[in-house]
């Protein structure tokens, strides 16, 4: 039960960070408003960090659905421990994202703006194209565990010394080079359980709470998380076995050549 206590109170204070943020910078009438992406994604990835710090010698931290498939894929984790860690994520989201609503329900009230409230919760793609909004989700997280992966190999780990703090700048990056197609969610919690609250919670003037989207970012960064992780042992652990690096193979080729097929058909459209 610690293992869940732990990855619901990381999962929560990654939230309030990255909500709380999100929130400052878009919500009419706050002293951060308009402050800009660079601030967004700073504030995130200090909410990795501190996140990290705080539960990663408890469970790991990994705060993230994405992280957890990965590592049952990879046969580090049981299939009990991972819908706990899941589920634990999910509730911890959702209360972190409610937290921060009532933090700011003034600006709430202030803002006309139905979409400013929802992007306080959950992602939206600023071009609604669903081939690349699902790979810039994909690749997003492929190279949040692949980073990962590779921050461990140094010998420190990511949960002790400079290792959190490093995550977080690995989040940083992706936020400032992937980020602007789809607002990376790069983690199904972050996104399924703030747009479950949006959708609960009495938010003034709310509107949609855009359900048409919200399997992109849960799917994209399952599939890319996991690719991601089995990538970096298929190349650089020597003990993978060919059947593994086949399917890593098969799953990369699948995902570039149904975007390649999708965008095709667009271009026709």
């Amino acid at each position: 039960m610690e293992l869940f206590i732990a990855e619901f109170f990381g999962t929560m204070t990654l939230l309030i960070f990255g909500t709380g943020v999100v929130a400052g910078v878009v919500l009419k009438g706050t002293k951060s408003n308009n402050a800009g992406w660079i601030v967004i994604t700073f504030g995130w990835g200090l909410g990795v960090a501190i996140a990290v710090y705080a539960v990663g010698y408890i469970s790991g931290a990994h705060i993230n659905p994405a992280v957890t498939v990965a590592e049952l894929v990879a046969g580090n984790l049981s299939l009990t421990d991972a819908i706990g860690y899941i589920v634990a994520q999910l509730l911890g989201a959702g209360v972190g994202s409610a937290i921060v609503f009532y933090m700011y329900y003034p600006h709430y009230k202030m803002e006309e703006n139905a979409g400013n409230k929802l992007a306080t919760f959950s992602t939206g793609p600023a071009v609604r194209h669903t081939p690349s909004n699902f790979l810039s989700e994909a690749v997003g997280t492929f190279i949040l565990l692949f980073g990962i992966q590779g921050i461990n190999a140094t010998g420190s780990g990511v949960t002790g010394g400079l290792g959190p703090l490093l995550v977080g700048l690995l989040v940083v990056g992706i936020g400032l080079t992937l980020g602007g197609t789809t607002g990376y969610a790069i983690n199904p919690a972050r996104d399924l359980g703030p747009r479950i609250a949006h959708f609960l919670l009495p938010v003034p003037g709310k509107g949609s709470s855009d359900w048409n989207y919200s399997w992109i970012p849960v799917v994209g960064p399952i599939i890319g998380g996991t690719l991601g992780l089995l990538s970096y042992q298929v190349l650089f652990n020597t003990s993978s076995d060919l059947v593994l690096e086949l399917v890593i193979a098969l799953g990369v080729f699948v995902v570039l050549q149904a975007a390649t097929f999708f965008i095709k058909l667009d271009g026709q459209a």
